[in-house]
């Protein structure tokens, strides 16, 4: 098996958020993609390990803001290269409130949809959340969303 081949897959670059009772984190995801439009439905697969795992179980609600092309790598590396246990990832990043009580940040973002977990799927070092969409909405109808492969 040439497992190269998987270097080919396409992803966006998502910012997660979740917590409850004031304690909010958030961080960098590439799997975020749609289930079904009725109800709409949408997926997201988090690492065990992470924090924002911890509280996406705890609270059953997440949001995601799908970041533009043009999202510097202070605010990637933010959300994606420290921990959310021992710094306030929010802190300073422009923020809104959703539907749901999860902070959405809006910085450098195209779109944000809200979700509330409708089911988990356990595959190894990830969990699989599915989120039924609550609320959801563009941002920046001008901008492009950053994706890699």
């Amino acid at each position: 098996m040439n497992k190269s081949a998987l270097y080919k897959l396409s992803y966006g670059i998502y910012l997660i958020t979740a917590g409850k009772e004031g304690r909010f984190n958030g961080q960098i995801a590439n799997t975020v993609f749609q289930i079904t439009s009725e109800p709409p439905t949408i997926a997201v697969s988090i690492n065990k390990q992470n924090f924002t795992h911890e509280q996406i179980a705890a609270c059953g609600r997440f949001a995601v803001s799908i970041l533009d092309e043009t999202t510097p790598m202070t605010l990637i590396g933010r959300f994606g290269f420290k921990c959310g246990r021992e710094i306030n990832k929010l802190e300073d990043v422009r923020i809104r409130t959703g539907k749901t009580g999860i902070p959405i940040v809006i910085d450098h973002a195209v779109a944000f949809i809200e979700a509330e977990v409708a089911g988990q799927m356990d595959c190894g070092t990830h969990t699989i959340f599915l989120g039924r969409i609550v609320e959801c909405d563009i941002l920046d109808a001008e901008a492009e969303p950053m994706t890699y492969a």
